[in-house]
């Protein structure tokens, strides 16, 4: 008898002193990675007060490393003003009926304008507020990857608080809930698995604009910040090739380490937010989230955020239950929302007021030209659109109901969607102007690079979310594959599609700018996104002013039309509550 007590109890101490084995070295790899990040951010802040402009690149591969770490954390902290500004934003376009009027078609508006179009203006202005540091360049280049992140993870937030069902907002009336315990315990955990996936894309697509931003030619000036978009840029300027593999390289490793360590981590964690009343599942997993589980600092992070909680939680029931009624926190939420809407209409009059300034000195037939170069770009958005939702919503649908699936090419859609599509342009090209296509054509292939991966993105969030009992349901009454779709599958992901189409648009609009003029002896493409370029180029700002504006009203005006038509079906017609 002593000797089997005596084995168990030798096992249980080996067990446990590899678990605290392991533990020290998670701990301890934890700290190195917080340290070093904070290492990081204190080099990049070094840059931020230096007085060169133009920062000179050092081609060397053994440069890369650090350029692209200062690239990651001009990413990282432009979605952190993403998130702030989606969750915000959001929130008051779902809840304010009387702003939403104003401040969804702006939305439309602030998607639609390119980047090239107004970095001049915020380069020149930050860089007289701030002439003797770099603080300036480095604003400029987080606000040009903000645009290319916000809006998409904005409207995918307005619309899934828009669209919480409705015995979920009757059971958070019955409770009196508070607007923050709605927004907390309802509506934010309701919009996390969309807000998760199309944070990933929208990840993806502020790096679209990365080569411009870090290095941008304003007349004769050069500003550029070291950074893996300059490297490339100035890889390119010297027909530096081998310069380019290896930041092509580098940029491939960038993107899947912040996948492994940060996105597939998000989206393992994500799952626990799904909307399921049974079903049999298939867990995703997350290396680098099962490693975090085992460090004792996490351990003890969450133990004390958790008491911190249950007391906050505490102190709300508390107060919930002694107040009769939130009328009066509603009134003072309705004057605030008001308040800020005022501000922000004046603040739209000025600018407005301003703009017209320059519009009066546009001629009456370049108005018409740029209505007619509107209507040609507008053309080649939309067979980009339908060209990208003929494989991507198939795709998405295969992904989404699929956890091996996902788990499996997740990281895969990443790393495309996450690569920067202008650096691709120069294979494409040739491989076109090879075969003797023009740009008024190809130029929709090179919106597609960029575009396509909003649809399958948003798509897959949406096939993630159909609870598993209707899945099963339909597999019981063996419905064909085709019926299946029509009645449980495109209905579930029409919300999500259509907030594909609205972001995978805008930012074809946003490319077209890239696309439909190349340069280098390629004839331009006849279009309003070349019309800005050159307008760029020659410094007109009256004709740039004038682009930007059709640009922003075509956009405005066809979403009206349409996709708020979308929307409304998918509020009524197409949601798996009616």
């Amino acid at each position: 008898m002593k000797r089997p007590l005596i084995r168990r109890i030798w096992g249980e101490a080996t067990a446990v002193t590899e678990r605290w084995r392991r533990v020290r070295w998670v701990d301890l790899l934890l700290i190195l990675g917080i340290v070093g990040m904070l290492y990081g951010f204190k080099d990049l802040a070094g840059q931020w007060v230096r007085n060169e402009p133009a920062v000179e690149i050092d081609l060397s591969p053994l440069a890369l490393p650090r350029y692209t770490f200062f690239s990651l954390l001009r990413g990282l902290i432009a979605y952190l003003l993403s998130l702030t500004f989606t969750l915000l934003y959001g929130y008051w376009a779902a809840k304010d009926h009387v702003a939403e009027r104003v401040l969804v078609p702006l939305l439309d508006i602030l998607q639609s304008i390119p980047v090239l179009s107004f970095l001049p203006v915020l380069m020149t202005a930050l860089v007289a507020l701030f002439p003797h540091y770099n603080i300036g360049l480095e604003l400029v280049v987080i606000i040009a990857i903000f645009t290319g992140q916000a809006w998409n993870m904005t409207f995918s937030f307005y619309h899934s608080v828009r669209s919480v069902p409705a015995d979920m907002r009757e059971v958070a009336t019955v409770f009196r809930y508070t607007w923050w315990q709605r927004f907390k315990w309802l509506e934010l955990p309701f919009a996390t698995v969309g807000l998760v996936w199309n944070s990933m894309m929208s990840m993806a697509g502020g790096w679209f604009f990365l080569i411009v931003a870090e290095a941008f030619t304003l007349g004769n000036r050069d500003f550029r910040v070291p950074g893996i978009g300059a490297y490339m840029k100035v890889a390119q300027a010297k027909d530096d090739y081998g310069a380019m593999i290896w930041g092509i390289v580098a940029m491939g490793v960038m993107i899947v380490l912040l996948d492994q360590l940060l996105w597939r981590p998000v989206v393992v964690w994500a799952q626990k937010f799904r909307i399921e009343e049974g079903g049999e599942q298939v867990e995703m997993t997350s290396w680098f989230l099962d490693l975090l589980r085992r460090s004792q600092i996490v351990t003890l992070l969450q133990r004390w955020f958790g008491k911190l909680k249950f007391a906050k939680a505490e102190q709300a029931l508390a107060l919930t239950t002694a107040k009769k009624t939130d009328k009066p926190a509603s009134a003072a939420g309705t004057w605030i929302s008001r308040l800020f809407f005022v501000a922000l209409v004046v603040a739209l009059a000025y600018g407005a007021w301003v703009l017209l300034a320059f519009l009066f000195r546009v001629e009456a037939k370049q108005w018409l030209e740029l209505v007619l170069e509107g209507l040609a770009t507008l053309g080649r958005v939309m067979v980009a659109v339908v060209a990208a939702t003929a494989w991507a919503l198939p795709a998405g649908l295969a992904i989404g109901l699929s956890p091996r699936l996902s788990r499996a090419l997740q990281p895969t859609m990443q790393f495309l969607a996450s690569f920067p599509a202008p650096m691709l342009y120069a294979l494409v090209l040739a491989a076109t102007t090879t075969l003797g296509i023009s740009l008024n054509f190809s130029s929709i292939l090179l919106m597609l690079l960029g575009t396509q991966w909003y649809i399958l993105f948003n798509v897959s969030a949406g096939a993630m979310a159909i609870p598993a009992d209707l899945r099963e349901a339909a597999r019981s009454y063996r419905l064909p594959l085709l019926q299946r779709f029509r009645v449980l599958y495109f209905p579930a992901v029409f919300p999500y599609l259509v907030t594909g189409w609205v972001t995978a648009a805008g930012g074809a609009w946003n490319a077209s700018i890239i696309s439909e003029y190349v340069g280098k002896g390629v004839a331009p493409a006849f279009g309003l996104g070349a019309r800005i370029t050159e307008a760029t180029d020659a410094d007109d700002k009256p004709l740039m002013a004038a682009s930007v504006l059709v640009m922003a009203t075509m956009v405005v005006v066809f979403n009206r039309l349409v996709w708020k038509r979308c929307y409304r079906l998918a509020e009524t017609r197409f949601s798996l509550e009616k």
